[in-house]
């Protein structure tokens, strides 16, 4: 369940002129901006980016960069970009600064649909002129590249149709590759994490226990390592309970010394639209915490105002 769902009677100029009067003259009215656009939902801030233009002749996200900065600026410029957009951006940036973000690149691919890794893949060629593959084969190595690469051609099967014998073959396939012989055949694990469909991997999960007498997360850990580990971790959470991933991404981002903004932007204004209200259910039930107090204890100022709005509640 989404936390913005939009304006019901909403008018893409009334919203534009606004907005332009929130940035015109001495100062900034903040509230104004954070009031509007998390209100409406990606459609209409869409609409309204166009009807700036066309209205006052002016491009909307060149005034918000002019007027706000840092993790606000970030996190409302988030907001004014189109969903598959924003993944797409992400996935560059997590790639092509100083260094590489491994966990935004896992999060993504492993957490998005076979539809939306497509629209991913064609508007990642059209904006940047090379492949998402191209750009994770020159970016990551080894056994996690492969795993990223499997992922991104959105391929999973997304039936929902259950072969008993076969899943009782892959959970011992499973086991074979792992914990039943010296090394570790990571490809085995590869091949039947990114393509089964979810139903058919939960059916596997409990047939590996009842023949490693043990959980499937326990087995990667001890098998793997590094990114490798965390991928493939993040692709068993994601097929069993994905709110309950994204609310792990959320507190991991918080916890501790500093903050993780990049996650925690990217995952407020991500699922804001989409499942935050079940997040926020299951943050609650892991960490006996609410997000929102959470989150009021860690951010401050106009960036922490935006993304208890994207919360939606106190609960």
């Amino acid at each position: 369940m989404a936390t913005v769902k939009g304006v019901p009677s909403f008018n893409a100029e009334h919203e534009a002129q606004a907005l332009r009067k929130a940035m015109k003259g001495l100062g900034t009215d903040e509230d104004t901006i954070i009031d509007i656009l998390t209100n409406l939902n990606s459609a209409q801030r869409q609409q309204v980016l166009i009807t700036y233009k066309s209205t006052i002749g002016r491009d909307l996200i060149d005034d918000l960069k002019s007027e706000l900065s840092g993790n606000f600026e970030r996190v409302i410029i988030g907001l004014m970009t189109p969903t598959t957009m924003y993944d797409v951006h992400e996935l560059r940036r997590a790639m092509k600064g100083a260094g590489t973000d491994e966990g935004c690149l896992i999060e993504i691919l492993a957490s998005r649909t076979n539809e939306e890794i497509r629209r991913i893949n064609e508007n990642y060629k059209l904006q940047y002129g090379s492949t998402l593959e191209e750009d994770i084969a020159s970016d990551t190595s080894g056994k996690f590249q492969r795993v990223l690469v499997s992922l991104s051609t959105g391929n999973r099967d997304e039936g929902r149709y259950v072969d008993g014998s076969l899943a009782q073959q892959d959970a011992q396939c499973l086991y074979e590759a792992g914990e039943n012989k010296w090394g570790t055949d990571e490809v085995q694990f590869i091949s039947i994490l990114c393509t089964r469909n979810i139903e058919h991997l939960l059916m596997v999960f409990d047939v590996y226990r009842s023949i490693a007498n043990k959980d499937i997360t326990d087995s990667i850990k001890s098998e793997m390592s590094g990114h490798l580990e965390d991928a493939l971790l993040a692709v068993v959470k994601c097929v069993r309970n994905k709110p309950a991933y994204f609310a792990e991404r959320l507190y991991k981002s918080m916890k501790g010394l500093g903050t993780d903004d990049s996650t925690l932007i990217r995952v407020m204004v991500s699922r804001s639209e989409l499942d935050m209200l079940d997040i926020r259910r299951e943050f609650l039930a892991m960490y006996g915490k609410s997000l929102h107090s959470f989150i009021k204890g860690d951010c401050s100022g106009d960036y922490r105002k935006v993304l208890l709005r994207l919360c939606g509640g106190e609960d």
